[in-house]
């Protein structure tokens, strides 16, 4: 049973334009102002964004029944339609999420309404079948792929679902190592809940001081020491859901014959079926020992190979991660080291966790030593572990100071890692080239399988012009791209809104049928999420 002690405490909120701490930010780096005019000529800064308090909205289209049936279930306070509750719920953390906020008039949903129980949540869902309201789980508001814009679809009003009151640590199996977290519980709030009992999940992707673990079952997540902890989804032993016609309660043991696997079929639904409400996770003790290693090669196709050879050939780092040349540089730049050091070639870290980590870091630099790679010590490897999680703080300065940026990811076979990275670059460089802009691609490694890797991409650029419309056009030809070259269209990011209409092409027409065909038994009404993975269906007559 759930103690006091493992009860969470609400997170303090995002900035409501921008990454993170309200109090908190970085700036841009002397050396790396002094880069960007090289890199994509002078770019005009951008007017102030609005305060808070000036943005304006529409009225909440709910009625006041709507709301009278609402408060009925979470009480009148737990209800909200002021503006700023309103505007902080209003989507997710992409570049084209923070342009929007950008505006003086903005979309956002017609309340929030905040539950605290899974049956509390059911309730709200029942209510919203019944009187046909929109519904978008929110947990961290992190997503950069649409996945939680206040989008009504074909219904007269939508709310934002925040889930930040479902929060703690409701039971623990310290002898079969799981964990059952409700499914607003903040990373850095599960990871401090499971260190009172001694014990670590072990998942930090880069949002994971915001994002909640809900939102990582939903998004089919995966953190930085996926090498060495594996995926979220792999994490998982366990769902509850609630859906607008029943809840799903999965996971009965760590395995089963027992027809085909529900688990699997929810991890990665986005809201789409229902709302995710307590995850089982599997848990490990926390490691006590912890050794980094940093390195560099000739170039990116020499640190790939040797990538290839550490998980190919028992190599098991807790993190792996391979930056090519273009972002070894401007890393180098932001810790004020360009002439300084060799600022050519590929550059990785290596990080191993756990009693065995002498042991695997020693096979692992044999590995890497034998493809290629320079050891370089330690100081690269710290510098990255102690700014893992401030790269989106670095995105806002940008632009803040007008130069776009933007990351997507992909993955593929390591036969096609190249071919890929080729199309997609120059999906990216021509997309910009073509919009009168000069644009700057980098790349790296951060997620290895013994048949491949995932490659994540980050792209500035000059834009002088509109940049909504401007990277509305270049992604959409990266899409493309990266479909036509044989990846998958996200690896971590999921697919919300933005990717949709790649997934057709990714899991086929077949695919699509069941997915609707889910959400039809689940969702009759269409009222969860509308337009994440696949488009609303037409109203049948």
């Amino acid at each position: 049973m759930r103690s006091t002690s493992d009860t969470a405490v609400e997170p303090p909120e995002m900035r409501w334009n921008g990454w993170g701490d309200p109090d908190g930010g970085i700036g841009l780096p002397r050396a790396v102002r002094a880069l960007l005019p090289l890199l994509l000529g002078r770019v005009p800064r951008p007017g102030p964004a609005p305060q808070l308090d000036a943005v304006e909205v529409a009225p909440s289209c709910l009625s006041g029944a709507d709301l009278a049936a609402l408060a009925g279930v979470v009480g009148d306070s737990e209800v909200r339609t002021d503006a700023e509750s309103r505007v902080r719920r209003s989507g997710g953390r992409s570049t084209p999420d923070l342009l929007h906020r950008r505006a003086s008039r903005q979309q956002v949903p017609d309340a929030v309404v905040r539950p605290a129980t899974h049956a509390e949540v059911a309730a709200v869902l029942r209510v919203a079948h019944e009187r046909v309201i929109a519904v978008v789980p929110f947990g961290g508001g992190t997503s950069v792929v649409g996945g939680v814009d206040p989008d009504a679809g074909r219904h007269h009003a939508v709310i934002a679902l925040d889930l930040a009151r479902l929060s703690g640590l409701v039971r623990l199996d310290a002898v079969s190592g799981e964990a059952v977290l409700l499914a607003g519980t903040r990373g850095p709030e599960a990871e401090r809940l499971l260190a009172e009992h001694g014990l670590e999940l072990g998942h930090y992707p880069q949002s994971f001081r915001y994002a909640s673990i809900g939102g990582f079952a939903a998004a089919r997540s995966s953190g930085q020491n996926s090498a060495g902890y594996g995926r979220f989804d792999t994490m998982v032993t366990g769902l509850r859901m609630a859906t607008p016609t029943g809840d799903l309660d999965l996971g009965r043991a760590p395995g089963s014959a027992a027809g085909p696997d529900l688990t699997r079929l929810l991890l990665g639904s986005e809201g789409a079926f229902g709302v995710i409400t307590e995850v089982r996770v599997r848990v490990h003790p926390t490691p006590r020992d912890r050794i980094v290693e940093s390195w560099t090669f000739p170039d990116f196709t020499t640190g790939a190979n040797a990538l290839r050879e550490v998980v190919q050939r028992g190599g098991t780092p807790t993190v792996i991660r391979l930056s090519d040349e273009a972002e070894t540089g401007v890393s180098l730049a932001q810790v004020g080291r360009i002439g300084k050091v060799l600022a050519k070639g590929a550059s990785a870290v290596t990080v191993f966790e756990g009693e065995d980590a002498e042991h695997r870091r020693a096979r692992t630099a044999e590995l890497i030593a034998t493809a290629g790679g320079t050891s370089t010590g330690q100081g690269a490897a710290e510098e990255w572990a102690r700014t893992r999680f401030d790269g989106p703080y670095l995105r806002d300065a940008l632009l803040d100071a007008g130069v776009f940026c933007e990351t997507l990811e992909t993955a593929t076979t390591w036969a096609n890692l190249h071919r890929l990275r080729a199309a997609v670059t120059s999906a990216l460089k021509d997309g910009f080239t073509d919009a009168g802009a000069r644009s700057f691609v980098m790349c790296h490694i951060s997620h290895l399988y013994p048949t491949g890797a995932s490659l994540y991409f980050t792209v500035l650029a000059g834009v002088r012009g509109d940049q909504l419309r401007t990277w509305d056009a270049v992604k959409r030809r990266v899409g493309d791209a990266i479909m036509a070259s044989g990846g998958t269209i996200t690896h971590h990011h999921a697919i919300g809104r933005d990717h949709a209409a790649w997934l057709p092409q990714e899991i086929g027409e077949t695919g699509i049928r069941i997915l609707r065909a889910v959400k039809r038994e689940l969702d009759p009404q269409g009222v969860m999420n509308p337009n994440v993975l696949i488009p609303e269906e037409p109203l049948r007559e």
